[in-house]
């Protein structure tokens, strides 16, 4: 380790200020409010003297307990600061206060997951040119189309409400609706940031290390080891780790199993396209075909809201669904749901119940399908 790092401190619970922020300030969010709190209370030290560049921040933890909001919250909070460069976070350390003052420091930062997020969506609202106070794609639709997580999605949906993009708006009583309130600009410096190939994140960059790894040392049907000495080889966290193990899964490299059987390596991790364990690679993946079976129907129906529907208007049954596009009632229930996830429909019990439009889904690009890929060997 570095000599920088063995002299550096860690900041007691008690040198923040004793007077926390109010956090019943209802438009602006919590991890906005806190954000602000803590980038004041740091120009504050800095300018001081009380605190300096390396100490660490107390853990996310103790933030939240005095608080008095969620880990989450803080955890974002301490993200949009990062972002401003007042913050680095170094793994297995902690979260430390940057040499901001110094305009000739040249720190790089990755770019966060949520940073391209944003910057993906903003491109999305003026390509398919959004229009304002229209109801906006779900988080779950929007982390669909961009693949990506959800949890990333909405932390991307909030940063852009604090900005006055987006807002949220309750849909009888169940959790929100998103709306656009303002068009975008998208600055140069930022799509040169994140088309910067240095600037990956880090989970890029470890995914990228492991299959090398992975490449270089087993062999297809092995097991590979756990996360926890991955963490230890490559000196990262195991919460690290455990991201680009999901990552590798959903690419088909590795075979998530669990309790003592652990990860099993699928697919020559730099050459994933014709080696692998699948017993007849002439075929697509099974999970393609179920993926495609009610997706296709949800794209039909949303068709249908948009031709022949207004809000309000109440839709067929299940059962009339099923035989106009001749599917079963469980896949139109599946798809129904997905739409109704998305704000578009509601349901209502009772004698006058039934499936009810809540608001015309956007006119989204056509999703093109696959049921199987030939391998040109086959040919």
């Amino acid at each position: 380790m570095s000599k920088i790092f063995e002299k550096q401190r860690k900041i007691s619970i008690s040198e923040l200020p004793a007077e926390i922020p109010d956090m019943s300030c209802s438009y602006e969010p919590k991890d906005s409010i806190v954000k602000k709190w803590i980038t004041s209370w740091i120009l504050s030290a800095v300018s001081k003297k009380t605190i300096k560049e390396n100490d660490i921040l107390p853990s996310k933890a103790e933030l939240s307990s005095h608080l008095g909001v969620s880990i989450g919250t803080v955890q974002n909070a301490i993200r949009y600061i990062e972002d401003e460069g007042y913050l680095k976070s170094k793994q297995r350390l902690g979260t430390m206060i940057s040499n901001f003052t110094n305009p000739n420091e040249n720190f790089i930062k990755s770019v966060s997951r949520r940073e391209k997020a944003v910057v993906a969506i903003k491109n999305l609202i003026l390509r398919k040119e959004y229009k304002i106070n229209k109801t906006f794609p779900s988080i779950r639709k929007m982390s669909e189309y961009l693949d990506i997580s959800q949890n990333t999605t909405r932390l991307a949906y909030e940063y852009l409400c604090s900005e006055g993009i987006l807002e949220s708006r309750q849909v009888r009583g169940k959790s929100a609706n998103w709306v656009l309130k303002a068009i975008p600009n998208i600055s140069y410096k930022e799509l040169k940031k994140l088309n910067n190939r240095h600037n990956e994140t880090l989970i890029n960059k470890i995914t990228e290390n492991i299959k090398k790894l992975l490449a270089k040392n087993f062999s297809i049907g092995d097991k590979i080891p756990s996360h926890e000495e991955l963490a230890s080889d490559l000196n990262v966290s195991v919460k690290t780790i455990h991201e680009c193990i999901k990552q590798l899964s959903k690419d088909g490299i590795v075979i998530s199993r669990r309790g003592r059987y652990g990860c099993i390596l699928a697919q020559n991790p730099l050459s994933p396209a014709f080696d692998s364990l699948d017993d007849n690679p002439i075929f697509a993946q099974a999970n393609s075909s179920a993926f495609y079976s009610y997706k296709k129907i949800e794209s039909k129906i949303i068709d249908l809201i948009n031709k022949e529907y207004n809000s309000g208007d109440k839709l067929p049954s299940m059962l009339e669904l099923s035989k106009k596009f001749d599917v079963s009632t469980n896949t139109i229930r599946k798809a129904l749901i997905s739409i109704s996830q998305d704000g578009y429909i509601t349901f209502a019990r009772g004698k006058y119940g039934g499936t009810f439009v809540v608001d015309k889904p956007l006119e989204e690009e056509k999703e093109s399908y696959q049921w199987l890929s030939i391998n040109p060997e086959f040919i």
